[in-house]
């Protein structure tokens, strides 16, 4: 009953919506035919009178208005009127003004008004109306001020009509006035062209689009030092790669003050690959339609929702979709395959809700993706600008908008991904990035390398402390030396009374005494694990949990993405992670702690997830060739000879490495029990558990202490016979 009576109010009020727009049209018609025949007897003609008597020119105009008025409020009501009214009444005012003011010019005195209302029919002015405003306006402004005054307020209702953003555009043109200063030494990029004369070209939809291709401003940061060497702005190099970036040349300008470092520069960026000029593949149109396409399948569905913005990035669009209120998000996340289906997409994935807004993501792959170059991150303000020694350029997000990740805020990273997804090519972006962005005596790295063929080509760089380990016995005894040298960079914090290497650095005055941050890059984490699996879990959770103050940061890669590679106490301390395509949800969610990875296209599509962030963010990494590695790594090859740390190399070979436990209370049990595996000559768990009073478990690590240090041997828990 309650829908019937709905249906009957609403047939109610579009009879009574259609009966006035009827009523409108007839009564403009009238006028019409009175105005300009002379034939609409005593009523048509006072009509005339009054019409063209208060606005002249304009009450030929005026009753048009109420036939169009009449017709548009049947279709669609009062809001559209009033809408149309707003958007073409000024113009009629303008008009008016300016039919009067042509016609007397300097002749405006108040007793002119009543000639021109009685004398309308012979003169073609601005009625009553128009006399008193233009009187107005040339007393106080003269005939040529009002003429300016007119002319400029028919241009701005143009402007306004059209919705020309003349702000935007000002700012452009006048930002645009160094550049064009600077383009007779230097040609400006071609690709900055090509996206001048799309964004000309673009009429603003209803619905937000965001091309990838539109670089955003950059807020600058304090000046830092740059990756862009300065030979990049010689003469000798191609025309194409020639930059107008004033930003680029103050910051090059700042390597000057380099002067404790004159052993190393900084690669050219022009080593790196750029991208070509190519047109834009999904033309605004098509993305409009698709968004269309989108709300009808929806509503096939009943599920009624509106695409407020689109953002095409390199790889996918993302839809953002507003459903009306009421509807459940879950709705929306159960139909992603009917709208696969319907859109012809090869997978969709839903974020539901987008972090932040009130709409729900629908992310569709393209038809033709497109490859983000490393130079096109590196060489951008994003980069340049960023403060931290440790940022690296990941790629770019769904908007197109550069993303630098900084490792020191990680503070360890864990990235994983099923072959072939791109998490080798990541870790060479990764390491480039830090070999742009830092010198050697601010950032070392060790590489840890079991695949052996991976990053066996960064050997001979100045940023190693030693060269890439590729043994996994040597890559346990590097983990241990990270260990002890954190233990003695505490120690140092400890005697100087600061808190980390940040504040170490800053008070120690002798440069050759600051210490170095240290990235340790694992490549794949499964064979380190299959050699000895609890000694290297436990190294890395010990260089996880206390590390990061020292400035040892840990980025740990593995193609296995499974709990006996990935264990709990490893995911517990590693809260950063970045997650490529992998096969299936569970894998997926042994990265993630959630489903979305196994929704992603491969070639470097990924899913990043620093620590702190509320979703994942959706980039496609940067790709970065062998050709360019191998250039960029002969090219510093030749700038600077790596200093190998002749002491870490020695204990990797001769010395075995030995755990050290810190808690007082276990220090304590660990003193007794070597004080009593030195009077038995056969010491077991069950006799740890009976003298001490504890578990099993515990024992058992008791003893596995005292095997590594050589109290007892290893598997007779005899006394070794060693004077100490």
């Amino acid at each position: 009953m309650k829908k019937k009576k709905k249906q009957l109010k609403k047939k109610d009020i579009i009879l009574k919506r259609e009966y006035i727009g009827i009523i409108f049209s007839i009564l403009g018609l009238l006028t019409i035919i009175s105005v300009f025949t002379n034939q609409g007897g005593l009523i048509g003609n006072s009509i005339k009178e009054l019409f063209v008597g208060m606005f002249g020119v304009g009450g030929y105009i005026i009753p048009f208005y109420i036939v169009v008025s009449g017709i548009i409020y049947m279709r669609t009501g009062l809001k559209e009127v009033i809408h149309i009214c707003l958007k073409t009444v000024p113009p009629l005012c303008i008009t008016i003004l300016a039919a009067h003011v042509i016609t007397y010019g300097n002749e405006h005195t108040l007793g002119l008004l009543s000639l021109i209302y009685w004398r309308q029919a012979s003169y073609y002015n601005g009625g009553y109306f128009g006399g008193i405003f233009s009187e107005l306006l040339l007393t106080l402004f003269g005939i040529y001020g009002t003429y300016c005054i007119l002319g400029v307020a028919m241009i701005g209702w143009l402007l306004w009509a059209m919705d020309f953003p003349i702000a935007s555009w000002l700012k452009k043109y006048i930002s645009a006035q160094p550049a064009k200063k600077s383009s007779k030494a230097v040609k400006k990029s071609p690709l900055k062209k090509e996206l001048f004369r799309q964004q000309e070209q673009i009429v603003k939809p209803e619905i937000e689009i965001a091309d990838y291709q539109e670089q955003p401003s950059v807020n600058k940061a304090e000046p830092v030092k740059t990756p862009i060497s300065a030979s990049a702005k010689k003469n000798n190099l191609p025309k194409t790669e020639k930059k107008v970036e004033k930003d680029i040349e103050i910051s090059v300008e700042f390597k000057s003050d380099l002067a404790i470092k004159p052993n190393y520069k900084f690669p050219n960026v022009n080593l790196l690959q750029s991208k070509t000029v190519r047109g834009v593949k999904t033309e605004n149109k098509e993305l409009l339609e698709h968004s269309k396409k989108l709300e009808e399948t929806l509503a096939s569905f009943g599920v009624e929702a509106k695409v407020l913005k689109i953002s095409k990035g390199p790889t996918v669009t993302r839809y953002e979709v507003q459903p009306k209120q009421g509807i459940k998000v879950s709705k929306i996340v159960n139909l992603a395959d009917d709208i696969s289906l319907n859109l012809a997409a090869a997978g969709i994935r839903i974020e539901a809700p987008i972090p932040g807004k009130s709409a729900v993501g629908i992310e569709v792959p393209n038809a033709e993706s497109e490859i983000v170059y490393l130079k096109d991150v590196i060489d951008n303000d994003n980069f340049i600008a960023f403060p931290s020694d440790l940022a690296f350029a990941l790629g770019k997000d769904i908007a197109g908008k550069p993303v630098i990740a900084d490792i020191s805020k990680m503070p360890h990273m864990l990235i994983a991904g099923s072959t072939g997804s791109g998490k080798s090519v990541c870790i060479n972006t990764l390491i480039t990035s830090i070999i742009y962005k830092s010198t050697p005596d601010e950032v070392k790295l060790i590489l840890i390398d079991p695949k052996v063929v991976e990053l066996s080509v960064y050997n001979g760089i100045p940023h190693l402390l030693i060269p890439v380990v590729t043994d996994p016995k040597k890559a346990a005894g590097a983990l241990h030396w990270a260990v002890n040298e954190m233990t003695k960079r505490y120690s140092a914090f400890a005697e100087n009374s600061v808190r980390d290497i940040t504040g170490y650095n800053k008070k120690i005055k002798d440069d050759s005494l600051k210490m170095p941050k240290i990235v340790i890059v694992i490549d794949e984490l499964a064979d380190l694990m299959m050699t000895g699996a609890k000694e290297v879990e436990e190294l890395i959770c010990r260089l996880a949990q206390m590390a990061r103050a020292a400035g040892i940061h840990l980025v740990i890669a593995t193609q296995r993405p499974s709990v006996d590679v990935i264990t709990g106490l490893i995911k517990a301390n590693i809260p950063s992670r970045l997650a490529f395509a992998v096969s299936s949800g569970v894998d997926s969610r042994t990265i993630l702690d959630m489903n979305g990875a196994e929704k992603l296209m491969g070639k470097g599509d990924m899913l990043f997830n620093p620590i702190g962030a509320a979703k994942p963010l959706r980039v496609q990494g940067a790709f970065i060739s062998d050709d360019e590695i191998e250039n960029i790594v002969n090219a510093i090859k030749l700038k600077r000879q790596p200093d190998y740390k002749k002491e870490i190399m020695d204990t990797l070979v001769t010395e075995k490495p030995s755990v050290k436990i810190n808690s007082s209370e276990e220090d304590e049990l660990f003193l007794v029990a070597k004080n009593l595996a030195k009077t038995t000559n056969n010491l077991t768990i069950a006799m740890l558990q009976r003298n001490f009073k504890i578990g099993f478990n515990r024992a058992s690590k008791l003893m596995a202490a005292l095997e590594t240090n050589g109290i007892v041997e290893k598997g007779t828990k005899k006394l070794q016979k060693q004077e100490r």
